[in-house]
């Protein structure tokens, strides 16, 4: 588990800023979950799934209730919409730490945090194209260009038993390759075609693809979605071997890769649709569309193309203090409710000290309380920049740095 400290953390305010703006403009609503969730939460989301079977923080608690840490974003919204029964369609996003007791890996951890849409509610393939056009302008907005959409269909319920069946013969006629995964593969077919199995990878190039099963339904709902982003100019590749990590998706899935990363770990987000998912919680039928994006994974990829850097040490004004009292205190709170960023030094340090402190602040102006100027009633403010120095009356000081800073580029 990782600990964010600044300057490290004010990249990550500014990615949740921009994911927030982004979403409001798609008039999605901010949603908080807890951590924990009853353990059947969680279960419906895939018990072949390894992060069901083998990464799960699971325990029982003092009253007896099997519970689990959040381990993905998807399931406890819809648990929420299936407990508060919300006016469709319920567009909500969500920023939250998940837990997974897997093998920590380059910008995976055993808890990451995870940025996320849901719209619950209308089938629209038209709700898909959204969706993904939210993500897709959220890396953009962070000024990542060697992202790439990858699309598949999983189809509808008959296109999947179709599918299965044949899958699940292939698999047999490749058994000795499989080996102690061969009951993995006769559990859930699905989960072997994204594999990164080096020996693996000639037997899945020519495995059956979903695509050649799906009902007529089925394929006009995903050409509807390549139409809609098509018209939206946003560029894709279809991946005929992606089926996402859980059982709940059906149709619609995509994934957000970055070219800047290595491949076997290259996913910044993903997701797609999961139209059963509220009715196998309890709750009417009711079409879903969401994703998951990882924030650490997505601040790797902006460190690989040299975007969104840590940001310099800054503020507006450092006070310098060579009168002692109260002054000091009282100045550096009227210059923060003025609205200014303010640093200061404290415990009586040489003036001389305190300057060198200002210059390591990365303030933008020194105001220095000294006697001479204080019997004036003023006040001495450094243009830090500059070196320029000027008396101001103590009374204008945050109106005249406030000034200042409007006009002065950033």
């Amino acid at each position: 588990m990782l600990d964010v400290l600044p300057p490290e953390s004010a990249r990550w305010i500014d990615v949740v800023t921009r994911f927030a703006e982004r979403a409001r403009r798609f008039g999605f609503g901010l949603l908080m979950t807890p951590i924990l969730e009853h353990y059947e939460v969680f279960q419906r989301v895939g018990e072949n799934t390894d992060v069901v079977r083998k990464e799960m923080y699971e325990f029982v608690d003092r009253g007896g209730r099997h519970l689990a840490l959040r381990p993905e974003g998807t399931a406890p919204v819809v648990r929420a919409f299936v407990q508060h029964r919300p006016p469709v369609p319920w567009k909500v996003w969500y920023v939250a730490p998940n837990f997974r007791a897997e093998q920590p890996q380059k910008g995976r951890y055993r808890q990451h945090w995870q940025l996320g849409a849901e719209v619950l509610g209308p089938p629209d393939p038209d709700i898909d194209v959204e969706t993904i056009a939210l993500a897709h302008g959220f890396y953009r907005d962070l000024g990542l260009k060697q992202v790439t959409l990858l699309i598949n269909s999983m189809g509808d319920d008959e296109s999947r038993a179709r599918y299965v069946d044949v899958l699940t013969a292939y698999w047999r006629e490749h058994a000795s390759l499989l080996g102690d995964e061969m009951a993995r593969a006769e559990a859930n077919p699905l989960r072997i075609l994204d594999s990164k199995r080096e020996d693996w990878q000639e037997m899945l190039e020519h495995a059956p693809q979903l695509g050649e099963y799906l009902t007529d339904e089925s394929r006009t709902h995903f050409e509807h979605v390549e139409a809609g982003l098509q018209a939206l100019g946003i560029d894709y590749d279809i991946a005929p071997r992606l089926v996402r990590g859980f059982d709940y998706y059906t149709s619609t899935v995509f994934e957000f890769t970055s070219n800047a990363l290595d491949a076997a770990q290259n996913a910044v987000g993903g997701g797609g649709r999961y139209d059963r998912l509220a009715a196998d919680m309890g709750g009417p039928p009711t079409p879903g569309m969401g994703f998951g994006i990882g924030i650490e994974r997505v601040l790797i990829a902006c460190d690989s193309e040299d975007v969104l850097p840590v940001p310099e040490p800054h503020c507006d004004v450092f006070v310098v203090d060579a009168v002692g009292g109260t002054e000091a205190t009282r100045l550096a709170y009227e210059l923060r409710e003025a609205g200014l960023t303010v640093e200061r030094a404290y415990g009586g340090r040489a003036v001389k000290k305190q300057w060198s402190a200002a210059d390591r602040s990365g303030a933008q102006y020194g105001v220095m309380l000294a006697p001479k100027e204080m019997e004036q009633g003023k006040v001495a403010v450094k243009d830090m920049r500059t070196g320029e120095q000027v008396d101001v009356p103590r009374d204008e000081v945050a109106a005249v740095i406030a000034t200042r800073l409007e006009g002065r580029p950033s």
